[in-house]
């Protein structure tokens, strides 16, 4: 009867075969898949138990899916099985190709392990292929590909009819276990997708988000925000900017694409951009803008980087500081200059003289005969345009403190002149009267420059927005070797005094001291109105007597000092003359006439020297000018 009916059962079982396995693809999830592996066997295969047990993570195997009994699918589904439990079974009982029947004869062993079971007790079985209650029946599922990557076991349980299945049930089960893991395969896979897919959406949109914010933050920034490019043939060319740099430089953003910051930076920030754009940071400098003007900015540059590819774009912020730099060079303009005047201050003057001054080796030990050596070559240097020392012969400028009436004008009586125009060089021009040699008494020797010093060249200094010179660095650390006496010192040009002979040529740092004559009087008399703009108007005059180049400083009072760099002693004593020639014509002020006097002390700046052995020198001088004027004054009376 079996024999005669085996091609139809083989018939059935293949047409439900193949309608539930065609199933298995129509779910939509894996949770979906597992139920519908479970419900297939049920209504597909002839078993009224069906139980899918799906690998974990970790490896054990969880009841992720129950057909068949309400009550049995409640009790043990989502419950877990040990990896260790699961490979006994899998090894235990009879091997019908892939499946594993475990009879009931070996199987009450089990019942103690961790693995979820639903078993009912019954009677032993009646004749040879009959069913116990307690056998059990697993069809491991293994990944595609013949990797036999456990994916997870399908157990069954009561075939109907009772029996154990024939080679053909056996094979059925099989092939649908088969079926199932490629179902359960591409489940997962679906799975992965779709939550790749929710996780690239949200990324993508989390990235418009971005872009979006990023844009306004750009567009609608306060400051000027500019996007170049990085490398290649375009490096530092513009590729975006935004309406603040637009309107910060005068430039459309059309324009503004056609450069790249080095062709908008002023020529001497160059260097500073290029160091800012390759190490990323931040820098201040000048950009130009569309009428040929420049800009004080603070550019800040982030790199923006691409994970394989590496820097892409430079990012930069550029921020308006015009404002901030002028109130800075304002600062530091009042903080170095005199409120009063405008001329350079007490501490500006030293700061310049400084920087033209060095310790160089072995000046300490020469420095007072450094000192001396001035003194005695242009000690007697106020016969050079006014008193003779050696005759007494009155020269410019009969007068004392008390009055001005008997000046004697430019270009009359004894005395030296002085020739030239401002910015041009100094030059004198002798006038009638008493004979004397310009700067030098008898007794005095010639002071002998030191072998050691470098050929003078004449120094040119830099100017700051305000036309005052940028002193220079007065001393080079690293140029200063005291192993050696007489080692060079870098980018530092010695200065030292003229030579005692006014017609070798020998030129120097010249330092004229001057002190207003009869100022004191003016301010007690006409009040400190008057002598400010007594003080406002000498600081003129006095400005307009020297070169481009030379230094006019207010040293307080009614004290200024002049640097005059480039003289011979001849032309130092020629531009005391004009200097104090300038001052003595009347001063109106409010109406009325006010006249001072000055005198003036030359002293030599020189290597070696200390600023305040400089300008005691010179101050000294000045009032040995000082008091034989006066001296002359009286006896000329």
């Amino acid at each position: 009867m079996e024999t005669e009916s085996e091609p139809y059962v083989r018939l059935a079982t293949l047409r439900q075969l193949h309608d539930v396995v065609g199933e298995l693809n129509t779910a939509r999830s894996l949770a979906d898949t597992l139920q519908t592996v479970a419900d297939g066997i049920v209504k597909g295969l002839g078993y009224e138990l069906a139980c899918v047990n799906l690998v974990q993570p970790d490896g054990d195997l969880v009841v992720a899916a129950f057909a068949g009994n309400a009550a049995a699918e409640a009790l043990i589904t989502g419950r877990v099985g040990a990896r260790a439990s699961w490979e006994r079974r899998l090894s235990m009982g009879e091997s019908w190709g892939d499946l594993r029947y475990i009879p009931h004869t070996e199987g009450w062993i089990l019942l103690e392990d961790d693995v979820p079971q639903w078993y009912t007790e019954g009677p032993d079985p009646r004749f040879e292929d009959e069913w116990h209650p307690q056998d059990r029946l697993y069809a491991p599922m293994y990944a595609p590909g013949g990797g036999r990557e456990l994916l997870g076991v399908i157990s069954v349980d009561r075939p109907r009819g009772g029996r154990r299945p024939g080679p053909w049930g056996r094979e059925a089960l099989q092939m649908y276990a088969s079926q199932a893991a490629i179902a359960i395969s591409n489940a997962r896979l679906r799975a992965n997708m779709q939550r790749a897919l929710v996780r690239l959406e949200r990324e993508q949109q989390a990235l418009r988000a971005s872009e979006e914010s990023f844009r306004q933050a750009f567009e609608y920034a306060p400051s000027g925000m500019a996007i170049a490019e990085m490398g290649g043939d375009q490096h530092g060319r513009l590729l975006r900017t935004n309406d603040a740099l637009c309107r910060l430089l005068g430039r459309s953003a059309s324009a503004i694409r056609r450069y790249s910051f080095s062709d908008l930076v002023h020529p001497e920030d160059i260097g500073t951009l290029l160091r800012t754009s390759a190490e990323g940071g931040r820098a201040e400098l000048r950009l130009a803008r569309r009428d040929n003007s420049y800009v004080w900015v603070s550019l800040r540059n982030s790199v923006v980087a691409d994970t394989t590819d590496g820097p892409r774009f430079l990012l930069t912020h550029v921020e308006d500081i015009e404002e901030r730099k002028r109130n800075e060079l304002q600062l530091a303009h009042r903080a170095s200059h005199d409120s009063l005047t405008g001329l350079p201050n007490s501490a500006e003057l030293r700061a310049r003289l400084s920087a033209r001054l060095c310790e160089r080796p072995g000046a300490v030990a020469m420095r007072e005969s450094a000192a001396q050596a001035v003194d005695k070559a242009f000690g007697g240097y106020e016969g050079a345009y006014g008193t003779n020392g050696v005759n007494g012969v009155a020269g410019n400028g009969g007068y004392d403190e008390g009055g001005y009436g008997g000046v004697v004008p430019y270009g009359q009586g004894p005395g030296t002149g002085y020739n030239g125009t401002s910015g041009a060089a100094y030059a004198p021009v002798p006038h009638p009267g008493a004979g004397y040699e310009p700067g030098y008494g008898p007794g005095y020797e010639a002071y002998e420059p030191y072998e050691g010093y470098e050929p003078y060249e004449p120094y040119e200094p830099a100017y700051d927005s305000y036309g005052d010179p940028v002193p220079e660095r007065a001393f080079q650390g690293d140029g200063y070797d005291p192993s050696s006496a007489i080692a060079p010192l870098d980018h530092h040009v010695h200065i030292v005094a003229p030579g005692a002979d006014p017609d070798d040529g020998s030129k120097g740092l010249a330092v004229l001291f001057c002190d207003l004559d009869g100022f004191k009087s003016i301010n007690d008399r006409f009040g400190h109105n008057t002598g400010d703009a007594v003080l406002i108007e000498v600081a003129r005059r006095l400005n307009t007597g020297v070169r481009d180049g030379d230094t006019v400083a207010r040293l307080g009072g009614d004290e200024f000092v002049v640097l005059a760099d480039g003289l011979g002693a001849t032309d130092a004593a020629d531009l005391a003359v004009r200097l104090r020639n300038a001052i003595i014509p009347p001063i109106r002020v409010d109406g009325r006439a006010v006249r001072v006097g000055a005198s003036f002390g030359i002293g030599w700046a020189s290597c070696g020297m200390t600023v305040e052995e400089v300008l005691k020198s010179a101050d000294q001088r000045m009032y040995i000018e000082k008091r034989s004027r006066k001296t002359v004054h009286r006896r000329a009376g």
